[in-house]
């Protein structure tokens, strides 16, 4: 598969939807970013690796501690691997209501469905603060 130009806009765009759907608590619309039997790994904060939308959605309004004031994806990189595989790596910046910052990568390897792109697992690789 070569990617064209619209699917290259269509998986930014998908993977700048991660930050409405969290701001917005728009949990019920997971579906719109990850497949149904999405892997969600977040071992890096101590949350294990979380398998299919059910679950994931039930991390996403777990709430462990205070959620961000506002998540925001940026420097989004598309690439394809030899075999076909898309993966999509970008940088998430999260601001907390007291203007602290953090960020993290995400390490996404996205899919085409028949409702358009989603990502079929994602990795979010945390950076300590300094």
């Amino acid at each position: 598969m070569t990617l064209s130009t619209a699917d290259r806009l269509a998986i930014g765009e998908l993977v700048s939807l991660h930050g409405y759907l969290a701001d917005e608590h728009r949990f019920d619309e997971l579906h719109l970013l990850l497949t149904a039997d999405a892997t969600y790994d977040v071992s890096d904060f101590g949350l294990g690796v979380v398998e299919g939308l059910d679950a994931i959605r039930a991390l996403w309004g777990g709430g462990s501690g205070e959620p961000p004031a506002g998540h925001h994806v940026t420097n989004v990189i598309v690439t394809e691997d030899a075999d076909g595989v898309v993966r999509v790596r970008s940088k998430g910046i999260a601001v907390m209501a007291d203007g602290a910052t953090g960020t993290v990568t995400y390490a996404d390897v996205v899919v085409p469905t028949d409702h358009g792109w989603r990502i079929a697992t994602r990795k979010v690789i945390a950076h300590p603060t300094h």
